[in-house]
């Protein structure tokens, strides 16, 4: 479906006006409604999966027509274990505390008024993301629960697959009394509504982009609505001389081959010149095994097999089989190649050493900093989210993973009993 930017204008007035109405409802939704429409949408995503999973294979198919890459088709893919993970979290979400309403720091000042903070929803988020159509239920999972209405725009790539986690959603929300435009899913393809959506000031309060770094890039350039964001995932683990080999070897093995499409998947290993020529040996077999092209410095290629590396592999997120490898000698340096080449996403160290652990914690300067534990972890469903919507690099107003209490802000309350200033 392709409309003119006439029509892509008016979709767009439609669209916000629909959602401040529907966020001022959501505002004064209890948490019981709001669970009971999450728990529907559940029940409806179980009981329809085979009907979600055929569009979905109607995506795919087009997907490896259109020569999709390995990566965006992992994304894209559904099968019966990745609907119930999206159940599973509509489940986590349902559980959680309501964030909303939440009133903190309540102090009594001089004047006799007492002063303190309520947690608040933002109002209307816009998302934008690419290939994966669970980012259409956590999404919506997320803002209900938080009472931000929103708008989805997926891409076109999974536009059938969306089309019928859709129906999930309006399901729910009907069943909980609630509007239809809680929720809304653009329907069309064309990019002109991603340009109306990002610079829609009057309607949309925050815009969410997940995809490719480029998408992200030209939103962030081109949008006038604030925008949550990271641009790329390059990860790193740094196994120190003083860390446990059969720990090092567990976790740079998970971090990189679990999944190479996420963005929390490793895309640099740094390991200490005391111990490089023991592990990476063993790690080298292992990647090889799992297909992973190694490229590497001076003094990886000493040691093992692999292309060098040059200066554009350690800026690059590859999302796929390929694993840069440096030695360094020592956390300093480590920390320093982070610094210089990191995205700020997520990066590990694995050691034994609690001083370094300290140090590693302090100085790197990214969402998600680990200690001996895979950076595949950096997930809102595994820190207990239930689902994230994101993860942001940005340090304003949220950082990481991007929950139920990412999408909310706060305003001051004032209490008082007639009371007057002097």
């Amino acid at each position: 479906m392709t409309t003119s930017t006439t029509q892509t204008s008016q979709i767009m007035e439609t669209l916000g006006a629909q959602a401040k109405v529907a966020a001022q409802q959501l505002a004064q939704a209890s948490t019981g409604q709001k669970n009971n429409a999450l728990l529907k949408i559940r029940e409806y995503l179980l009981s329809n999966k085979a009907d979600i999973l055929a569009a979905n294979a109607i995506d795919m198919e087009a997907g490896e027509q259109n020569n999709l890459s390995p990566a965006l088709l992992d994304r894209l893919a559904l099968d019966e274990s990745r609907i119930e993970a999206m159940a599973e979290g509509l489940s986590q979400i349902a559980k959680l505390p309501d964030p909303v309403g939440s009133i903190n720091d309540m102090n009594t000042m001089p004047s006799g008024i007492q002063v303190g903070k309520m947690r608040v929803p933002i109002g209307v988020i816009g998302i934008i993301y690419e290939s994966r159509p669970n980012v259409t239920i956590d999404a919506a999972a997320l803002c209900l629960k938080s009472a931000n209405a929103c708008i989805l725009r997926g891409g076109k790539e999974a536009m059938h697959s969306n089309k019928a986690i859709a129906k999930a959603i309006s399901h729910g929300l009907q069943q909980a009394g609630l509007s239809p435009y809680c929720v809304q899913v653009i329907e069309t393809t064309d990019r002109a509504m991603v340009t109306e959506m990002i610079q829609a000031e009057q309607f949309v309060d925050v815009i969410i982009p997940r995809g490719g770094k480029n998408l992200i890039a030209a939103i962030s350039r081109d949008a006038k609505v604030p925008v949550i964001k990271h641009l790329d995932g390059i990860c790193h683990v740094y196994i120190d001389d003083q860390a446990d080999h059969d720990k090092a070897i567990a976790i740079a093995v998970n971090a990189k081959c679990r999944r190479f499409g996420i963005c929390g998947s490793m895309e640099t290993l740094l390991i200490h010149e005391a111990i490089a020529s023991e592990l990476l040996p063993e790690l080298a077999k292992q990647y090889q095994q799992a297909g992973v092209e190694l490229r590497g410095c001076d003094k990886t290629q000493v040691i093992i097999s692999a292309v060098a590396a040059t200066e554009e592999d350690w800026q690059t997120e590859y999302l796929g089989p390929i694993l840069s490898i440096r030695v360094v000698t020592d956390i300093e340096q480590a920390m320093a190649h982070i610094a210089k080449y990191g995205s700020h996403h997520t990066d590990s160290i694995v050691t034994e050493n609690y001083s370094r652990i300290q140090a590693f914690l302090r100085a790197v300067d990214s969402s998600s900093v680990m200690v001996n534990a895979s950076t595949q972890f950096a997930d809102g469903f595994e820190y207990g989210l239930g689902a994230e919507i994101g993860i942001s690099t940005n340090k304003l107003h949220v950082r990481g993973p991007v929950g139920l209490e990412g999408l909310t802000t706060e305003k001051y309350i004032v209490l008082g009993d007639g009371t007057i200033r002097a």
